[in-house]
């Protein structure tokens, strides 16, 4: 799976990513932090790949309509999380990648548990 890796995640979840055997790409390297919403889901969308953030806006389907992406991956932390609270989203959305496929969704992303957005 192709994925863009929001400024907000880690080395490690990255990491734990490329283990798990996907093409991974991050804000960071692609010089986009401080980028826009729109520009950064635009770049997801030319280079037609999910976006992983646990930036909240991106979970509004009213504004960025899963089904004009490839994807969008809300990791929801705990209140002050910690950095195994981030570990267990990153686990539990890899796992969730090898049963179902992503494409033209919206996950919230929560310890062990993956919902998906559906609309009426």
């Amino acid at each position: 799976m192709k994925l863009k890796l929001d400024e907000n995640l880690g080395s490690r979840g990255a990491e734990l990513f490329l283990r798990a055997g996907h093409d991974i790409s991050t804000v960071t390297q692609e010089g986009l932090c401080s980028a826009s919403d729109k520009r950064l889901v635009e770049v997801c969308l030319t280079e037609k790949r999910c976006l992983v953030t646990l930036d909240l806006e991106f979970g509004n389907p009213l504004i960025f309509r899963p089904e004009d992406y490839s994807g969008i991956a809300l990791l929801r932390l705990p209140p002050s999380p910690t950095p195994h609270d981030l570990l267990e989203a990153v686990s539990t959305l890899i796992a969730g990648l090898t049963r179902k496929e992503i494409e033209g969704r919206l996950w919230i992303i929560q310890r062990g548990r993956i919902r998906e957005y559906q609309p009426e």
